[in-house]
């Protein structure tokens, strides 16, 4: 794993101390405001057309509790999935066997772990825990971002959906797969010349690795799965709920009509589309059938983009990511993944 070195020998305050339990206390405190804010939104929800109308919410309220639930709820089966997988891969398999099963090329081990995807159909909620896991397992930090990347894109929900909404005619799903593979393999052979690729994960993530590696072997693994599903859900939770709320409110913000107006320009079209993806935050396995709605409006490049970029780079992704990734890899991340889209992206528009 190529992290900073970190000594393993029992440090005072490391299993016992005030950091790691301020730290806990204040993970399982934003747990729970999550959670109360979440329910108190879902009963406002539910309530609000019984109540009396001094008491109702203005419309513009109403949609935003409505659209940040919905990405919740949509989320979390995924999100929880891949804390599973996450901890299948560092707990239960044995040591070492997903890298002794790896080419020991570089470039030949990337391509295989993006299509490691096809086996997995999580969605990128779900992917981020599962891509800790496998840095915590071993990968280095660009393998992990090659599978982070692709899997959303090249699992097989996603392809089939793909596949119902848009057809094997129309060029979309082939620029969908071979554009998403090449980008994630892109981003891997870049961050894999970084010299210090410890620096772009969080000094909070680095701890939990310095963890991993020091308690393994140290309890039972039932024990252990159930104290690192316990970790990973209070690094998710809070911020897959900021997430979802940053998501609910932008889409009541911008107008839809403002960018149904841009789609029959071939550049526009693309630009919309992408800022579109990053706002609605919606889960891979279905945003083709979101997108299909704008199928007459919007440019097929557009379409593209907005298949491609959303998966990789969104609002609750960039949430979710922040616990792994510093705020400065994140902004080159998602600089380097929208000029790619938008590239695909007019290529096919003009290509048609």
């Amino acid at each position: 794993m190529t992290l900073p070195a970190v000594d393993k020998r029992e440090q005072p305050g490391r299993e016992h101390g005030s950091p790691s339990r301020a730290f806990a206390s204040k993970s399982a405190a934003g747990l729970i405001v999550g959670l109360a804010l979440i329910a108190l939104f879902a009963a406002v929800r539910v309530l609000a057309p019984s109540t009396p109308e001094v008491f109702a919410l203005p419309n513009a309220a109403r949609d935003f509790a409505t659209l940040s639930i919905s990405v919740v709820v949509e989320s979390l089966p995924f999100v929880f999935l891949g804390i599973v997988l996450s901890i299948a891969v560092q707990v239960w398999l044995p040591e070492g066997m997903l890298l002794r099963r790896l080419p020991r090329n570089p470039v030949l081990r990337r391509l295989v772990l993006s299509l490691l995807g096809m086996l997995l159909p999580v969605c990128e909620c779900g992917n981020v825990p599962l891509a800790r896991g496998l840095v915590v397992n071993g990968l280095t930090v660009a393998e992990s971002m090659t599978f982070l990347f692709a899997a959303p894109i090249l699992n097989p929900v996603t392809i089939v959906t793909t596949a119902q909404a848009f057809g094997w005619d129309n060029g979309i799903l082939a620029s969908r797969v071979l554009g998403g593979f090449f980008i994630a393999n892109l981003v891997g052979w870049i961050y894999s010349r970084h010299p210090r690729p410890g620096e772009l994960l969080t000094a909070r993530f680095q701890e939990t690795c310095s963890i991993a590696d020091h308690h393994a072997g140290s309890t039972g693994r039932i024990r252990r799965s159930v104290q690192m599903f316990a970790q990973e859900t209070r690094a998710m939770m809070p911020a897959l709920f900021v997430g979802a709320g940053m998501a609910g409110l932008i889409q009541v913000a911008v107008s839809r009509e403002v960018l149904v107006a841009l789609g029959s320009n071939p550049v526009w079209s693309v630009l919309a589309l992408m800022v579109l993806a990053f706002v609605v935050a919606i889960c891979s396995n279905v945003d083709a059938f979101f997108i299909l709605s704008f199928g007459a409006t919007f440019m097929p490049g557009g379409i593209v983009a907005f298949l491609v970029f959303g998966p990789m780079i969104d609002v609750k992704m960039l949430a979710l990511m922040r616990t792994t990734f510093t705020a400065k890899t994140l902004l080159q991340l998602s600089l380097l993944v929208a000029l790619c889209a938008a590239v695909l992206g007019l290529a096919v528009n003009y290509g048609h």
